[in-house]
């Protein structure tokens, strides 16, 4: 097969075509294991299982959006070494999507109804701020990350003591995403300040609160 470079149509046609399977579809095979694989389940209560539901599907919502953002970063990005470290980091995102869709299924839940949305509007953010700058795309990275982390702490503090699969899926999850948001600084990412922070803070709020529940 010819390693021509695609042009922009093909990359569009490339993107719509993996925006539609993470929207709608099941996750890839993961590349690693989950982390709760060898973990034997634990009866939930009705109450602890509804919860537990309700936190992974965000923190599910929250890798489509991670998903979406990377890709759009990646089709917009000024310098080949940015677009494939966003590349990379959308491939390690891709075992978080397989692991929290996997978590919710055992748990008899559902992903959110709202994916395609989230989808849509992080792979414009990550695509505009591509467009405008690498260093303003990475920093867009490293704040988001930010957040992500601060969710997933939460998260920890929330989940069920004994739903030990849960947990050890998001403590894998805010290693890799600490990671990634030391990777985007490291690479010369745009430091935002405490005030766009915030905002950020704001936004993701209404994400997760929609998400929680549909």
């Amino acid at each position: 097969m010819s390693n021509r470079r695609l042009s922009a149509v093909d990359q569009l046609l490339t993107q719509l075509d993996q925006g539609l399977r993470t929207a709608f579809g099941s996750a890839p095979m993961p590349q690693r294991a989950s982390p709760a694989v060898a973990i034997e389940d634990v009866e939930l209560s009705d109450q602890e299982r509804k919860h537990a539901i309700g936190l992974m599907r965000v923190n599910h919502a929250g890798e489509v959006c991670a998903q979406a953002l990377y890709q759009g970063q990646a089709l917009t990005a000024k310098l080949p070494e940015v677009g494939a470290q966003m590349e990379h980091a959308a491939e390690e995102e891709i075992d978080h999507l397989a692991w929290c869709e996997e978590r919710i299924t055992e748990l008899g839940g559902t992903t959110s109804h709202l994916n395609p949305i989230w989808y849509a509007m992080s792979f414009g953010i990550g695509a505009g701020a591509g467009l405008i700058s690498d260093k303003l795309s990475l920093g867009f990275v490293a704040a988001t990350e930010d957040q992500v982390c601060a969710h997933l702490k939460t998260h920890l503090d929330q989940l069920p003591a004994h739903d030990r699969k849960s947990r050890a899926i998001v403590e894998e999850m805010l290693v890799d995403e600490e990671r990634h948001a030391q990777s985007a600084l490291d690479a010369g990412g745009h430091r935002f300040p405490k005030p766009v922070k915030q905002l950020m803070t704001l936004v993701s709020a209404a994400m997760t609160g929609s998400s929680y529940r549909i």
